[in-house]
């Protein structure tokens, strides 16, 4: 098993940046492929990014050019940087985890609130 611990989150206005941080612990988090997911008031937890292997990292539509998912395996952590945020970025955004790339998301983090200012 592992455990995740979302950093990071904040108020931003709109066209700032933030970085948003995972920490992982119980287990080596090489093995896992990870990802980001937001769920912003009144609507469905969504995938915002993930990585993959092989192949490239995967974005939602919406955050494609803005957002970069990143991992540091001896810091047993993923990243996600996010620049030219928007309002519709506002969301609680959530560190998961999956055995492998295509398989169910087992492993949940507590969420990081980001509010974006218009």
């Amino acid at each position: 098993q592992v455990q995740l611990v979302e950093s990071g989150g904040g108020l931003v206005q709109t066209g700032g940046s933030l970085r948003l941080s995972c920490a992982a612990s119980g287990d080596t988090f090489s093995r896992y492929a990870p990802g980001w997911f937001r769920q912003a008031p009144g609507k469905e937890r969504e995938l915002v990014a993930a990585v993959s292997w092989p192949g490239p990292n995967t974005y939602a539509d919406s955050v494609k050019g803005r957002f970069t998912i990143s991992r540091d395996n001896a810091k047993n952590a993923i990243y996600l940087q996010m620049n030219s945020l928007k309002p519709e970025d506002t969301a609680v955004y959530y560190c998961a985890a999956r055995v492998r790339y295509g398989s169910p998301w087992l492993y949940w983090g507590q969420g990081t609130q980001v509010t974006v200012s218009s």
